[in-house]
């Protein structure tokens, strides 16, 4: 079993030294789904919420949280990303099948907006983090802008889907 990086002989928190590895081009790649009702996806999808364009402000929310991961997570090295992208992928239950997580039947969430993340940069340690942090904001901010027509909504299946570079290697999520 891999030992914990975070955790000192001791047993007690540190910040992990990188000082010692190598520069390389690191990128990770997250995703995550909010569901919700139809009626609200719609909105989303005609860009009628009452506060505004709700997947751009998602878009702009997660970029921002990716580049202060290392203020909100706190054994995170303070990073200078190279870039984050945040996507999104509107769908209903006729389209695809669900991920682990689904939503109760009687609240009618069968509808979603997935997002998707990805963080780069040449650095000493990789930006998992960032990419999570990128799609965990963005479907907050979508909870947030449409809370007021749907409470019943559900963020579900945050997840590392992919990551590349540095001295562990290459990562990818089995059936992504």
């Amino acid at each position: 079993m891999e030992e914990l990086t975070h955790i000192d002989q001791s047993g007690r928190a540190h910040m992990v030294d990188v000082g010692e590895k190598e520069i390389t081009r690191r990128e990770a790649v997250a995703k995550g789904r909010v569901w919700m009702k139809p009626e609200t996806l719609e909105l989303v999808r005609e860009h009628a919420a009452a506060k505004g364009d709700v997947l751009a402000v998602a878009r702009v929310a997660g970029i921002q949280a990716a580049k202060k991961t290392g203020d909100l997570i706190p054994l995170c090295h303070p990073l200078g990303l190279s870039g984050v992208e945040v996507g999104f992928q509107l769908g209903d239950s006729g389209a695809e099948s669900r991920l682990r997580s689904t939503p109760s039947e009687e609240s009618g969430d069968t509808a979603w907006v997935d997002i998707e993340a990805k963080a780069g940069i040449e650095a000493r340690t990789g930006v998992e983090m960032e990419a999570l942090t990128a799609v965990s904001a963005a479907a907050l901010t979508i909870y947030d802008m449409c809370k007021a027509v749907d409470r019943t909504m559900v963020i579900s299946d945050i997840r590392l889907v992919s990551k590349s570079g540095g001295r562990s290697g290459d990562y990818r999520r089995p059936g992504e």
